[in-house]
């Protein structure tokens, strides 16, 4: 069934950024008491990326950023806007995209963070989307980075095996007339959850004392099977509310980018939407979850290594700490 919503802004650039340190398995078995058969089995990891001592988040979202723009043919004089989705910023206060604004010398334009975890990527491609919809603003900069390394107990195995560090970018801009362009985008939260993923100490609620710090209260903490069990449907649940927006079947669509969470998440969503695995983008054994960066990273490699191609129609999903979750459907 053809799409009846005519897109007003579309993805003209992406770029993506991995640390060159890869930790595997293997590694971590010298680590924690853990094994790459059990790792592998139940979250299909292989390895992952660790960010240098000396980079910081807005490092790599710097690589990744030039790397979108380059794609795009335009250069930080010409961004009207940068968000960016993390929970791991440079620093508790400023945000991120102002680091980020800093180091690619973009001129006086705004540049702020959104928390949505996992979900980060999906919600500043939202707003990106309203803001170039509106007309008031041409060529927005989005960005999903994590430096979770920072943020793990590494003696915890439930947490310390699942993720790794990464950026992935993509700008924003308007829509040609062709077709190509975002669709529709849907955004969830079910605040209920909050306690099933989260970093319990560093905000106003909870200092980060000497008794928390060595509890390890200021890392994160996750019960997996609420995430697992919320992650599954939820994800399933915006993809179709997604595809029934645009009154497309899922049929029509060519390729699913989702979260890079879970293998077994994954595997749960492409039955539930009843979509070959074969048509669903994953890297995760090569990456692990790298969070807001997930969607990015994965989208970068489908499009250089042209399995995405221009005019697919694409969707995405995700979900993370909030609970917050959501979906984009994009015609490439």
């Amino acid at each position: 069934m053809a799409s009846e919503l005519v897109p007003q802004s579309r993805i003209l650039g992406v770029g993506a950024y991995a640390p060159a340190r890869v930790l595997t398995n293997a590694d971590l078995e010298k680590m924690v008491e853990t094994s790459d058969a059990w790792i592998t089995e139940r979250t299909g990891i292989k390895q992952r990326h660790i960010a240098r001592d000396d980079e910081a988040a807005s490092d790599m979202a710097l690589v990744a950023a030039r790397r979108a723009l380059e794609t795009a043919g335009l250069s930080p004089n010409d961004l009207d806007m940068i968000i960016v989705g993390t929970i791991s910023g440079d620093v508790p206060m400023p945000a991120c995209a102002a680091y980020l604004q800093h180091k690619l010398g973009a001129g006086p334009i705004p540049s702020f963070d959104v928390s949505a975890a996992c979900a980060g990527f999906l919600y500043a491609m939202s707003i990106a989307d309203q803001f170039v919809r509106s007309g008031a603003h041409k060529h927005v900069l989005i960005v999903g980075v994590e430096l979770l390394s920072r943020l793990i107990d590494w003696e915890d195995r439930t947490t310390c095996v699942l993720f790794g560090d990464g950026a992935g970018a993509a700008v924003i801009g308007p829509a040609q007339g062709d077709g190509r362009g975002i669709l529709t985008t849907r955004l969830y939260t079910d605040a209920s959850l909050t306690e099933s993923l989260c970093i319990p100490a560093g905000g106003s609620r909870e200092r980060v004392t000497a008794e928390a710090l060595q509890a390890k209260r200021d890392k994160v903490r996750m019960v997996g099977k609420d995430i697992f069990k919320s992650a599954v449907k939820n994800m399933s649940q915006a993809s179709r509310a997604a595809l029934e927006a645009a009154s497309m079947s899922t049929d029509s669509v060519r390729w699913v980018v989702p979260h890079q969470a879970n293998l077994r998440i994954i595997r749960g969503i492409a039955e539930r939407l009843d979509i070959p695995l074969e048509r669903f983008v994953i890297n995760i054994e090569r990456y692990g979850n790298t969070s807001s960066a997930s969607i990015p990273i994965a989208l970068d490699e489908a499009v250089r290594d042209g399995r995405i191609k221009p005019g697919d129609p694409v969707l995405m999903c995700a979900l993370g700490a909030g609970i917050s979750w959501g979906s984009a459907l994009v015609r490439m």
